[in-house]
């Protein structure tokens, strides 16, 4: 049986501080799970200290929903090849202007890719022809892409709008797991391990690693049976999905503190940003899904994915596409 963390935690991100929330579920001594309430993620640059300080031993499992890895059409223009790799030397060297929102088209380019920087005449279009792509689905990986069960996630780069994910990934990459990759060895319980990039989960788990992984609250609804009949941001829409929450809850085992278990009941209160704690919850509750073996991880077999793009944990087998590794890319070594 494979080795359990002693942490799940889920983080519902975002650009701006006030919308970022963390919820967690420890493991208890009989091996089941406690899972608590939302509360707020803090500073990203201490986040993973944090979270290490309540498991100092043991392996943890750390979703998030911004993406991890990079489209490959992007990715071949630019001479990538390991995600992982790249990612501490992003906004230094060759990538100093990486996480510098362009404001002009001009501006743009394969190593400034993110845009616009505010509103006004701007198009995807602008960001497809600047980077040399054909669709806006090429700045989408392959887990990106609309399935039966979801439609499409925001291509990566693109910062403007409600369902952009852009300015989310700055703020996740450049302040919490880059930096982290750079400042801790990667024998240090702070390092952070990125699924499934560097290993299968249960390996990184089993190792007491603090393993980081891609969770998507869109996906994870189909996962745990909910529906939604309106708007999350409606608080009687989250209340009635909740009852498939507290369903799945029971079902796997997973106790929940009371006031846990009075937010989702109650559809996370009326305040703004309630729908944070309701994908924040899900997330957590599709990461414990894995965790439990109620739900495949979803390791895809290609290695090109699994060393570029990476892949939704849980998502599986949906638009995985097969790529020759020692042919797709015929550049540079990054």
């Amino acid at each position: 049986m494979p080795t359990l963390p002693v942490l799940v935690v889920h983080a519902d991100w975002g650009s701006n501080a006030a919308r970022r929330r963390l919820v967690y579920a420890s493991r208890q001594a009989d091996g089941t799970f406690l899972a608590c309430a939302p509360g707020p993620a803090g500073n990203p640059q201490t986040l993973l200290r944090r979270l290490r300080a309540l498991a100092p031993d043991g392996g943890i499992l750390f979703g998030v929903d911004f993406p991890l890895g990079l489209p490959l059409r992007y990715a071949a223009a630019a001479g990538i090849t390991d995600f992982a790799a790249l990612l501490p030397e992003l906004g230094s060297g060759r990538w100093a202007q990486f996480y510098d929102v362009a404001g002009h088209p001009d501006d743009i380019s394969i190593v400034r890719p993110f845009y616009p920087l505010r509103p006004g005449g701007t198009r995807q279009a602008h960001l497809i022809r600047a980077l040399g792509m054909t669709t806006i689905d090429d700045l989408r990986r392959c887990c990106d892409r609309t399935t039966a069960a979801r439609r499409a996630a925001a291509p990566l780069f693109w910062t403007l709008g409600a369902q952009q994910v852009g300015k989310a990934t700055i703020v996740g990459w450049r302040d919490m797991l880059g930096a982290a990759r750079r400042a801790y060895a990667r024998d240090d319980a702070m390092f952070p391990w990125l699924w499934p990039f560097e290993g299968r989960l249960d390996d990184l788990i089993a190792a007491g690693r603090l393993v980081v992984a891609e969770v998507y609250p869109a996906e994870c609804y189909h996962h745990l049976g909910v529906t939604l009949h309106g708007s999350k941001r409606d608080r009687a829409t989250r209340a009635a999905a909740g009852a498939a929450l507290l369903a799945w809850a029971e079902t796997a085992g997973v106790a929940l503190e009371p006031t846990l278990h009075r937010a989702i009941a109650g559809g996370f209160g009326a305040a703004p940003g309630g729908d944070d704690d309701f994908d924040a919850t899900v997330g957590l509750f599709g990461a414990l899904n894995v965790v439990l073996g109620r739900r495949a991880a979803g390791e895809p077999a290609d290695p090109v994915i699994r060393r570029v793009e990476g892949w939704i944990l849980g998502q599986v087998g949906a638009n995985e596409e097969s790529y020759d590794f020692d042919n797709w890319y015929q550049g540079g070594d990054v």
